[in-house]
Order: structure tokens, then C-alpha cells, then sequence
């Protein structure tokens, strides 16, 4: 019997507010993403990418429509289900570095397994092995003071990874990033999806989302298009 999809949205309509205010910001979304895919979802603002990636990150919930992750339906779920899953199978990375200004990268790694109550020689372990796995063990003492904005951005990476995630949402990844640092990071999930992690990624910027598998188009609150990424595979080392 084959594996069903990671993530299959059907019908997936999603409205703010009531009566003459309200807003429907998708308008029956169908998409399905396989384990192992690096998705970068693009579209102009009001188009439903952000809001098609909210719900993917269980930070809230469909109209109506039908989202299914790993073959279990996520609008049927409570909102504490919907946090366990979150916190077990998705790591986020923001536009904003969101890293605590005073903290060591190592420690800034480590807040999420301090969170889930782990034990302090285990969080720095684990800490210590997602700062390597984005090539910044080195750096584990630095403040984010003490670092270039590509690398404040792979801290936020291992901090992403150091929970073991199935898929890593990535939301405007490069947008506080000149170009040469942008293209490193986008080297650096490509290497993260080859070792088996699902990237799904919003961005405005084509040339940073053709180092994705998949390109999905979003306009008016439905998926447009979707095509492949012309540099898949360019953050392979020679």
C-alpha cells in the first residue's frame, strides 16, 4: 500500500469576517505535497499565500475544505491537537530573524527543547548538533550581535531543525538579506530537503524560489499555476 501524501488540501475556502465585511481570502484550494518536495509558493499581496500557509502551519483553520496531513484530517482536530502537531512536525523560519538579542546562538537554538521541558545536557546536544548541521558550530557562543545577517538566519534554521520536524515553513526566508547571503541560504535548503526534510517556502523573489522542486502561483485565493524550479539542485557542493 503507497504512503499517502504529507499534505493534501481540498476545497480549502477560508472567509474573515461576517456580512457585508467579510473577506474570502481562498476560494477552494486544491494542493497536494509529497513527503521529501521543496515547495516555494508565490503570488502578489491578497492572493492567499499567506494565508494557504497558515493553515499548513496549523497556526489556524479553514472555512471550509478538507486538509490532511500525514492522512490525518487537521480541521477535525482541537486546537490542542493542532499545537501538538504543530510543535512534534513543523519548524518555522521567519523574515525577521526573531532571535533573542542578549542570548548566545546556541542557546537561542536550544529555547524550543527548553520549552518541551528537556533536560539541559540534552537540549545542548541536540542544540549543538542543528548549529553543525547549518554549519555554525563554531559560532555556538556568539550573540546575534556578533553575526552577519545570513548567518543570524541559520540560527533561526537550527532552531527550526533542532526538534527533528518533518517540514520546514519558511516564510520570506531571504527578505532581509542582500543577495549573495540570500543565495547561500537557499544553498543551504536545498542540502536540508536532499537530507529528507519537506521545505515549503513563501517568496517574492523568482530567482530565490527556482532553487525549489515545485513552484506554486497563488492568485484571487486559488492555486494558478504550478511549474518546476529551474536551479533544483544547485545547492549540491561540487
Amino acid at each position: 500500500m503507497s504512503e499517502p501524501p504529507l499534505i493534501e488540501l481540498s476545497g480549502i475556502t477560508k472567509v474573515f469576517g461576517r456580512g457585508a465585511a467579510a473577506f474570502q481570502a481562498l476560494k477552494g484550494v486544491d494542493l497536494t505535497i509529497q513527503r521529501g518536495d521543496f515547495v516555494a509558493v508565490m503570488g502578489p499581496s491578497g492572493s492567499g499565500k499567506s494565508t494557504t500557509m497558515n493553515i499548513l502551519g496549523c497556526l489556524d483553520t479553514p472555512t471550509s475544505g478538507v486538509f490532511r496531513f500525514r492522512g490525518i484530517e487537521v480541521q477535525s482536530l482541537d486546537r490542542d491537537q493542532r499545537s501538538l502537531l504543530r510543535r512534534r512536525y513543523l519548524g518555522f523560519v521567519f523574515q525577521g530573524f526573531n532571535l533573542l538579542a542578549r542570548t548566545s546562538a546556541l542557546e537561542n537554538v536550544e529555547l524550543p527543547l527548553l520549552y518541551r521541558g528537556e533536560r539541559k545536557a540534552v537540549r545542548r546536544d541536540a542544540a549543538m548538533k542543528a548549529l553543525d548541521l547549518v554549519g555554525l558550530a563554531p559560532w555556538a557562543d556568539h550573540t546575534p550581535a556578533e553575526l552577519s545577517g545570513g548567518q543570524q538566519q541559520r540560527v533561526a534554521i537550527a532552531r527550526a531543525l533542532v526538534t527533528g520536524p518533518d517540514v520546514l515553513l519558511a516564510d520570506e526566508p531571504t527578505g532581509n538579506l542582500d543577495t549573495e547571503r540570500s543565495i547561500e541560504i537557499m544553498k543551504l535548503l536545498a542540502d536540508l530537503n536532499r537530507d529528507g526534510i519537506t521545505v515549503l517556502m513563501v517568496t517574492h523573489e523568482y530567482e530565490m524560489a527556482e532553487y525549489a522542486k515545485t513552484i506554486v502561483h497563488f492568485r484571487d485565493g486559488l492555486v494558478e499555476s504550478i511549474e518546476q524550479g529551474s536551479r533544483a539542485g544547485a545547492g549540491e557542493t561540487a
